[in-house]
């Protein structure tokens, strides 16, 4: 027998099922979670005493006595229809994220296959919490759905690589209250080849790559790992970030190594890195001298693991005054304290990413420590026909009218 918030019944039968106990009795309780008030806690358990009595001594049904896992089969043609039936159909069976999806037919599926070589039924990750076999051929449906091209399914192969890193800690993170959201950094040549935004407007819709690689993640999360809201994610208030979080290094304009040299991969690798922030912050510095902009990163408060976006121009002021990515580093870690007990910042707790378009606004994408997380970047690897399939897709690009 178990004891939950009333709003957590369902994530405590669900893990329950998961771990082999369909039949297991949960009791909800008005308890506030994490409650310190002792007359709170008190009249919760008062108020539910007899209902636990009651699951302690009462005998076991017999579907208690002999659970069973149900397993629903899929038929693998899951839907025939229009394009608007066939939306409504994977909405009603809590397939879809809220937008539309693309029909993932097997053409469809076919053709986003083209952007590997691995199998169909090669497992790239298991996913939590059902631990879910992600299979190629299961995560280019979920690609599809997300209008993902087949020039991006490397990127998003390689990111449920890493997000299943146990480093990430995703198996917190995704299901937890405080709403974190994967964040994917791209490196690499492939940033130019898929026309992933480095410059202005990163975070911001608009580019599909960022979009629907992204989005893909989440869909793959949502329907292979089995993470459903208010059931497994639990989380609060939620977060808008989880729609889609990806951005490209603008390696072009930093007179630094980017991100993945500095985790000891070569400059023409193509990587993704992945961590899983719940905040998102914006400042400026009140000077724009080298010093000025370094106080004011320190000044953003960075947390015990954080992405810190560093804008083109303010990374050449750096530059200009002599000012390389590791005294800029050594700046923050000496004028930074994280967290309310002022811990003392650490060498490994952020990344400086040069990203963004002209301005003077800086970013941080802050997360939690304590965890044992860490950043995890894999290489992103491409299929032999690449430069055809780049050549296809590559004109996809939006084109502006002028006004």
């Amino acid at each position: 027998m178990l004891l939950a918030n009333r709003g957590f019944v369902e994530d405590a039968h669900s893990a329950a099922s998961g771990k082999g106990m369909p039949g297991v009795r949960i009791l909800g309780t008005t308890i506030a979670c994490e409650s310190t008030v002792a007359e709170d806690i008190a009249s919760g358990i008062d108020a539910v005493f007899d209902a636990i009595v009651d699951a302690l001594v009462r005998p076991l049904s017999a579907v208690e006595a002999a659970p069973r896992m149900q397993a629903e089969s899929q038929p693998r043609i899951a839907f025939r229809g229009t394009r608007r039936e066939v939306n409504q159909f994977f909405y009603r069976k809590g397939w879809a994220d809220g937008l539309p999806i693309v029909p993932p037919s097997a053409d469809a599926v076919a053709e986003m296959m083209q952007g590997t070589d691995l199998p169909p039924d090669h497992v790239v990750a298991r996913i939590i919490p059902r631990m879910g076999k992600a299979t190629v051929e299961k995560i280019a449906v979920n690609a599809v759905m997300a209008g993902a091209l087949p020039t991006h399914l490397p990127v998003i192969l390689a990111a449920v690589e890493a997000v299943s890193d146990p480093k990430t800690r995703f198996d917190t993170f995704e299901v937890s209250t405080g709403s974190w959201a994967p964040l994917l950094v791209v490196n690499g040549p492939i940033r130019k080849d898929i026309h992933i935004n480095c410059g202005s407007g990163v975070l911001s819709p608009g580019d599909i790559a960022n979009a629907a690689i992204g989005r893909a993640l989440g869909l793959i999360v949502k329907n292979i790992g089995g993470v459903r809201k208010g059931i497994e994610d639990m989380g609060t208030l939620g977060n808008a970030m989880k729609y889609a979080l990806v951005m490209g290094e603008n390696e072009e304009e930093s007179p630094w190594d980017p991100l993945h040299v500095d985790f000891g991969y070569r400059r023409e690798d193509n990587t993704v890195t992945v961590m899983f922030p719940n905040r998102y912050a914006q400042t400026i510095p009140a000077e724009t001298s080298a010093e000025g902009i370094a106080e004011a990163l320190a000044g953003m408060r960075p947390g015990s693991l954080s992405c810190m976006m560093v804008i083109p121009d303010h990374a050449r002021i750096f530059s200009q005054e002599g000012w390389s990515k590791k005294r800029v580093r050594d700046y923050i870690l000496a004028h930074a304290a994280s967290g309310g007990r002022q811990r003392r910042l650490q060498d490994e707790d952020f990344i400086l990413v040069i990203t963004g378009g002209p301005g003077v606004w800086m970013g941080l994408l802050g997360s939690a420590g304590g965890f044992g997380n860490s950043f995890v970047t894999r290489e992103i690897r491409l299929p032999a026909g690449w430069e055809a399939l780049q050549k296809k897709y590559g004109t996809m690009v939006p084109v502006y009218v002028r006004y």
